[in-house]
């Protein structure tokens, strides 16, 4: 009896165990799911000079078709409030990559070109080198456009002439016989956190005409190209492109699907790996010149431009799937977004019934809101509610502590310019209460929005609208300020009747400007 006892109190030992051991495993299993879904891939889509109004969710009036794009906004969460830390290229991929605004830099206004030194100093915190430390690998590939320190053949490092590098781009950089090609440049993606990078130097107007991979010419810049378009009654639209040197068999039409070929061969490496990626992905387009392949030619209705758009959400498209079929969709963080607005000129939307820029004053360029309210969206499975939307004011230059975010160990000190939004994707909060946001144009005008208050210094565009920057006139307004909920187009500059919102607007601008 006693044997028969103590068998069925082991059976039921063991069953317990069993039990128990099972129990273990699953907690673990849930943990463990957690802490992927907790640290995510991450893959952070840059579109090239697309505007809020391009993309067909956004804007219901919109004459080109973005399905993909609009897949991410309807899985994910949409931000109707976001905004780039720049109005042009150059000081947007800066402020992205080091949560930093760019005029804080060296470079006050305007954009690098294609033979400028790197803008990222090596002691430069970035969301790729903190990654890197988080046990990512790190991927940079499409347009860069921050600087690049190419060997020269006497053994140093080319470091451009401050104040003519734009000059050089118009008449022609003739400095390029002084470089090596053959040698890797310094600087770069892999100088900025980056493990792997695939990259055309600058945007696909100024030359060289080129790519690098890993910091090292794919093939030389040896031919020449007199340019495109350069006389064109509407300058710098369409297949628009400056003259310079060139790699012998680089094609204008051929970058876009060559960007999008490393990416989906990039994501495809990282197949059963054991470690997360972030994969950072400006796209060169719909950046002139516009260039779509001939098999998007003509699928719109907004000529070139609408055309390339639609080429643009192809890749996009491509990408999202690449990431479904190696089975790494659920635990990657899609983030889509633009450096800038659109260059889409008042005659555009006369002619072809399209607001790129959606309602708002302005294009790319400008510090109105046409310059840079951008299209922002989110896709986390598991994480992000699919078809929420968001009405918080951001920058771009929030992704580097959102990222920080994730961690809970965070040696790396918080960027000034950038906070978290990762409360707001996960709808615990509403709002995370960040300090106003500074806009600035192509020029270097300022601006700073704060709620529904939005104060510019000085008059105009600062950018490629007119009037770009008139003179004030005698007892006349000396700025803008504008209140966006009653007036989101800019209409009503109410800088004389609300001079106390002024002088507060321009006391915190010149906090955060350190004045």
């Amino acid at each position: 009896m006693l044997k028969q006892t103590y068998s069925k109190m082991k059976k039921q030992t063991l069953l317990f165990a069993s039990i128990l051991i099972s129990l273990l495993i699953l907690n673990s299993c849930e943990n463990n799911n957690n802490m992927e879904l907790d640290h995510p891939n991450i893959v952070y889509i840059l579109a090239d000079d697309l505007g809020y109004g391009d993309v067909s969710s956004l804007n219901p009036d919109s004459k080109i078709r973005t399905p993909n794009i609009d897949k991410i906004s309807q899985e994910g969460m949409v931000f109707r409030d976001a905004h780039s830390n720049s109005s042009v290229c150059t000081p947007t991929r800066y402020g992205i990559l080091t949560g930093q605004y760019c005029w804080r830099s060296r470079i006050k206004s305007g954009v690098l070109l294609g033979y400028s030194p790197s803008l990222i100093e090596e002691t430069t915190p970035t969301v790729a080198k903190y990654l890197q430390n988080q046990n990512y690998t790190t991927a940079c590939i499409g347009k860069w456009h921050l600087g690049v320190d190419f060997k020269l053949k006497d053994g140093t490092y080319h470091q451009g002439e401050p104040g003519i590098e734009f000059t050089q781009a118009l008449r022609g950089f003739k400095d390029h016989e002084s470089i090596d090609f053959t040698q890797p440049a310094k600087g770069g993606p892999l100088g900025a956190g980056f493990d792997y990078s695939y990259i055309l130097p600058a945007s696909l107007d100024f030359q060289p005409y080129m790519y690098l991979e890993n910091n090292l010419a794919v093939e030389a810049p040896t031919a020449y190209t007199e340019g495109n378009c350069l006389n064109a009654p509407i300058y710098a639209t369409g297949a628009f492109w400056r003259q310079g040197q060139m790699a012998p068999s680089f094609t204008f039409e051929g970058v876009l699907p060559t960007f999008t070929n490393k990416a989906v061969e990039f994501i495809e490496k990282q197949k059963g790996s054991d470690k997360p990626f972030f994969l950072y992905f400006p796209m060169n387009a719909p950046h002139t010149p516009w260039v779509p392949t001939e098999e998007f030619k003509g699928t719109s209705t907004v000529d070139e431009y609408g055309d390339f758009v639609q080429m643009v959400d192809n890749q996009v498209g491509q990408l999202l799937q690449s990431l479904k079929d190696n089975g790494l969709e659920e635990n990657t963080m899609v983030i889509f977004t633009s450096d800038n607005g659109a260059y889409w000129r008042p005659e555009f939307i006369d002619k072809f019934n399209h607001r790129s820029n959606y309602s708002f004053r302005g294009m790319k360029s400008d510090v109105w809101e046409g310059g840079h309210h951008i299209p922002f969206m989110v896709k986390w499975p598991g994480r992000i509610k699919p078809g929420t939307t968001s009405k918080q004011t951001i920058s771009l230059t929030d992704f580097f502590d959102t990222v920080r975010n994730l961690f809970e160990t965070n040696k790396t000190e918080k960027p000034e310019d950038s906070f978290s939004i990762l409360s707001i994707l996960k709808e615990i909060e509403k709002t995370n209460n960040r300090a106003p946001v500074i806009h600035h144009s192509g020029q270097g005008k300022f601006g700073i929005r704060d709620g529904d208050w939005k104060l510019i210094e000085g008059l105009g565009s600062g950018g490629f609208s007119e009037p770009k920057n008139p003179d004030p006139i005698p007892g006349g307004p000396q700025g803008q300020l504008y209140n966006l909920k009653t007036d989101p187009q800019e209409k009503d500059n109410l800088y004389l009747t609300e001079p106390l919102k002024v002088e507060e607007l321009k006391t915190k601008l010149m906090e955060i400007r350190g004045y």
